[in-house]
């Protein structure tokens, strides 16, 4: 069965209308859930590893006597190691190389103190100091997904923080060894064999095992997001993320198949993805659609992508490469693939985006995996005011100022002078009593 994935062109009338119907997506907030969440949260948070363990054995179905139970020790992350096939372990290794080595091309880059002095010997800057403890959300059981352990727990280690605490669910105490792997890989401190809204709330609010953190990164399901969503403010988190996106720019000169691949890399996720072309040649859309039909019933989640493509999905005809380039930076999409034979000529053009795939060889999956970018994308088009995860996430800043008493000439009647308009006569006075010949 052939996916009914819609077929649009910009020339068409009612182009703007159909193109909103499938960028829409409904994320309004499910109140059942955020009720049922918010009443996790105030019994964690009042009765600690008591209701930690009461919600582990009804949703996770493990029965422990105390949290300690839950925490899995360095044995047992390197057993998980020894577990994995020699080419899973190569893999993994290899991904960490990358994905530190770009991170910490990114510390150098931003995330390094700086001061100066300006002509009056007053001394200006900014001191950027990691986190002291962040946790690390890991879904587990079957949804197991080690890459996300090393792409939250790498750039965290590279930027300085002090310890990684991980939970993950182990349903019915099922354990993934590919993710404990990981996680001896990236070097995280500890981790907890915990899920959903619970650990959420032990990690933001702490309890007599678990330690509060200052932060919390990576997915989850919606009883996670809707968590994540409500501790902000207690912990600083990473995002609020929605169902990913792909969107391809592509001139014909890729080979349809590997387009059409591109497309079900995203859709298989779930069937709320979104997968898109942009394309200004009418007969290589034909055949990109004429490979969807082609290989997707070979797909192993072929009802899954068919749902995505279906629902949100789009093959869309454009006037030109730069028009395609000016639709993008309306969607603003998770992953963007410039498959042309000249990417550098588009990139320029392109504003909004989570990730830029450049080139017909560059697949949305190697970043996914083994690029070394971080793969924890903005979704829903809050890449237009938002980055990816990185070191930046995993730090802060201070300012330095330490003001000469030659500057304190200076500033002093400017601040005065604002102060004064403020009604804020103490600052005012403040800034005074430090000039020369004022009276004390």
């Amino acid at each position: 069965m052939n996916a009914k994935i819609r077929i649009l062109a910009t020339t068409a009338a009612n182009f703007n209308l159909e193109f909103q119907q499938v960028l829409h997506w409904g994320a309004e907030q499910d109140h059942a859930i955020e009720e049922r969440v918010t009443g996790i949260l105030a019994d964690v948070h009042s009765r600690g590893d008591a209701a930690l363990l009461e919600y582990t054995k009804r949703f996770d179905g493990v029965d422990v006597p105390d949290v300690s139970a839950l925490e899995l020790s360095h044995a047992d992350l390197k057993a998980a190691l020894d577990s994995i096939s020699t080419a899973q372990r190569q893999a993994l290794e290899a991904a960490a190389r990358r994905i530190r080595s770009y991170h910490e091309r990114q510390l150098e880059a931003c995330g390094r103190s700086w001061s100066y002095r300006d002509e009056d010997g007053t001394l200006l800057g900014q001191k950027v100091t990691p986190l002291d403890r962040v946790g690390i959300y890991v879904p587990g059981g079957k949804a197991a997904y080690p890459s996300s352990v090393l792409m939250n727990a790498v750039p965290a280690k590279v930027a300085g923080v002090g310890e990684i605490i991980m939970v993950v669910p182990t349903p019915r105490g099922e354990r993934n060894a590919l993710v404990l792997a990981a996680a001896a890989i990236a070097g995280v401190d500890r981790i907890f064999t915990a899920g959903g809204a619970q650990a959420v709330g032990a990690l933001a609010y702490g309890t007599a095992t678990i330690p509060a953190v200052d932060k919390i990164t990576g997915p989850g399901n919606a009883y996670v997001a809707a968590a994540k969503r409500r501790v902000f403010g207690k912990v600083g988190i990473d995002m609020i993320a929605g169902p990913s996106e792909i969107l391809v720019l592509a001139d014909g000169s890729t080979p349809p198949d590997w387009v059409a691949m591109d497309l079900f890399s995203q859709a298989e996720h779930d069937e709320l993805a979104q997968s898109i072309l942009l394309c200004p040649d009418a007969d290589y859309i034909a055949l990109v659609k004429e490979a969807i039909d082609r290989l997707l019933p070979d797909m192993p989640r072929r009802d899954v992508i068919r749902a995505s493509l279906e629902g949100r999905g789009a093959l869309i005809h454009t006037r030109s490469m730069e028009e395609a380039c000016e639709i993008s930076n309306r969607i603003a999409p998770e992953h963007l693939e410039v498959s042309a034979h000249d990417p550098h000529r588009y990139e320029p053009l392109l504003r909004h985006a989570g990730a830029i795939f450049l080139g017909a060889f560059t697949s949305e999956s190697l970043g996914d995996y083994c690029a070394g970018p971080n793969h924890v994308l903005p979704t829903s088009g809050t890449c237009r005011f938002s980055s990816p995860l990185g070191v930046y996430d995993f730090q802060k800043r201070s300012s330095l100022i330490e003001v000469s008493e030659a500057g304190a000439q200076k500033l002093g009647p400017i601040a005065a002078e604002l102060a004064y308009g403020e009604g804020l006569q103490a600052h005012a006075r403040a800034a005074e009593m430090r000039l020369k010949g004022a009276a004390q």
